[in-house]
């Protein structure tokens, strides 16, 4: 019963639920981007490569063939065009996040700037005390 009590104290720290709902939001965010990634940009390459899709390159290593008793023999390729769309991918994703993080990081360095021009005002009590040390202070008559 003990495991379940700190697995449960673990799980409520705000940390860990702060992380299970920036997983949420990365995995939708990925899918926006697969979607702009696979939607708007590989076509607009595809058309500037005359049709064919990065996804598809690939260099060749042994050519697909038919075995001498009629079997055939599936290609060996090297997919370099998949690594390059998940490059890409990958670029992409990081770029719009470097982008949200740089506003999120202006915006809180105002708020902390506006933070740090308010004058703190002195609590009661403090002033308070502070009275009675400059009473204490001041020599006695008589």
């Amino acid at each position: 019963m003990r495991l379940i009590s700190e697995f449960r104290k673990f799980i409520a720290r705000g940390n860990v639920v702060d992380l299970a709902i920036a997983v949420v939001i990365g995995a939708a965010f990925n899918k926006i981007v697969t979607a702009l990634v696979d939607g708007v940009i590989m076509p607009t390459i595809a058309t500037i490569t005359g049709g064919v899709s990065v996804d598809d390159w690939k260099y060749v290593v042994k050519p697909a063939r038919v075995s001498p008793t009629g079997e055939e023999l599936a290609e060996v390729a090297i997919l370099y065009g998949h690594v390059l769309q998940t490059v890409i991918d990958f670029l992409l994703i990081s770029f719009v996040i470097f982008l949200v993080l740089r506003v999120y990081n202006r915006v809180r360095s105002h708020e902390d700037e506006k933070a740090e021009k308010k004058p703190i005002e002195t609590p009661e009590d403090v002033k308070l005390l502070r009275e009675i040390r400059d009473l204490l202070k001041q020599p006695r008559a008589g």
